[in-house]
């Protein structure tokens, strides 16, 4: 199974794989480095705790599809509504990670919407 995950990842553009492993999923989990800032931990809840249901999603799917889109919908659609609106204030460092969070995560959701359109559509195969 693992094999069949990793040559499905493997299959995607090789700019979607950067984008993913090198950016996305960096950028989210460096939430965590900031729960001692003010409202730190939700922007971790909600920055992480977006990609986590994506683990039972590949496994289900055997590979890298578009029900993996789902889960960022919700959670990062809030969490960028709130740092344009309502960003809390922080740390210096706090406040670039907040900028380098919201323009990834719009940038992401950008994908996710159109994602999610086409999965209901019928694309539901798993990258190969």
């Amino acid at each position: 199974m693992l094999r069949t995950i990793y040559f499905s990842y493997r299959a995607m553009p090789v700019w979607v794989q950067i984008w993913v492993f090198f950016v996305l999923a960096p950028v989210n989990m460096a939430a965590i480095f900031f729960i001692n800032e003010p409202m730190g931990i939700w922007i971790a809840v909600l920055a992480i705790g977006a990609m986590l249901p994506n683990l039972p999603v590949i496994i289900y799917d055997r590979g890298f599809s578009k029900l993996m889109a789902f889960p960022h919908l919700l959670p990062w659609t809030l969490l960028v509504l709130w740092l344009v609106f309502a960003r809390p204030e922080g740390s210096a460092a706090f406040g670039v990670f907040l900028w380098v969070l919201l323009i990834i995560d719009a940038i992401s959701l950008a994908f996710d919407y159109p994602d999610a359109i086409k999965y209901l559509r019928g694309d539901r195969s798993p990258a190969r």
